[in-house]
């Protein structure tokens, strides 16, 4: 895999038992993306959209094929040696944000160093640097349930990028906002993303946000193609 390149799918043959059968939906699915690059993936709801991200992050396995990350084939790995990878290497935003309600803002976003045994002095000051650049400076002692969706989604932005993982995985990130709230949490998304040099990988029906992207997908019969004209159908 080239130096430049962080994901490299290959080859991808994926499917579902339906009933008594299984309905592919991923078919020779080829997929390369440059370190650094804001892609957008649009396609049908049960298209596989999701699916592409389960299986670039170790989640799921393909039937058939490769997946590479960073220099690393995810597909030959045993499940505990994917989760350490997918804890160290990537930061996810899902579209019903995935807060822990009995956790506060602050106890939300410091999770994933936890889990990657990074909590450490610096760790506070990382944090509150992180929460005021998303727009919630005092947020720290709340919880959840106390904050709009938008907030949340904020929170989950934060708790995202906290690890500094080269790669974002977004599974319709503003699918849960009305349109100026999802726009505004998009922008602040893409700023983050942007000014750190990470890479960003976004799902979504949203062809006003997928045309933000450096580059968009669209995902037809199990593969996928540059989308090249913008229209409310996906």
């Amino acid at each position: 895999m080239p130096a430049h390149t962080l994901v490299q799918l290959t080859g991808i043959r994926h499917s579902y038992a339906e009933g008594a059968s299984r309905r592919r939906v991923l078919d020779d699915l080829e997929l390369t993306v440059p370190k650094g690059e804001l892609l957008a993936v649009l396609g049908r709801s049960g298209s596989g959209k999701s699916t592409i991200l389960n299986l670039i992050s170790g989640i799921d396995l393909p039937e058939a094929g490769e997946i590479h990350l960073g220099g690393q084939r995810l597909d030959q790995l045993e499940e505990r040696q994917r989760t350490g990878v997918r804890r160290r290497e990537i930061g996810f935003i899902f579209q019903f944000f995935n807060l822990l309600p009995t956790l506060t803002v602050a106890e939300n976003v410091r999770l994933p160093l936890q889990l990657n045994r990074l909590d450490n002095a610096d760790s506070d000051r990382r944090l509150y640097q992180l929460l005021e650049q998303v727009g919630l400076a005092g947020y720290g002692p709340r919880y959840p349930d106390t904050l709009s969706g938008g907030e949340q989604q904020r929170v989950a932005l934060a708790r995202a990028l906290i690890h500094e993982p080269p790669l974002i995985l977004a599974d319709e990130p503003t699918g849960n906002l009305d349109a100026d709230t999802g726009a505004q949490v998009f922008g602040l998304l893409e700023n983050l993303v942007r000014e750190s040099g990470r890479t960003l990988i976004m799902v979504t029906h949203n062809t006003e946000l997928a045309a933000r992207a450096d580059r968009v997908l669209r995902l037809q019969r199990g593969q996928l193609t540059r989308e090249t004209a913008f229209n409310a159908t996906v």
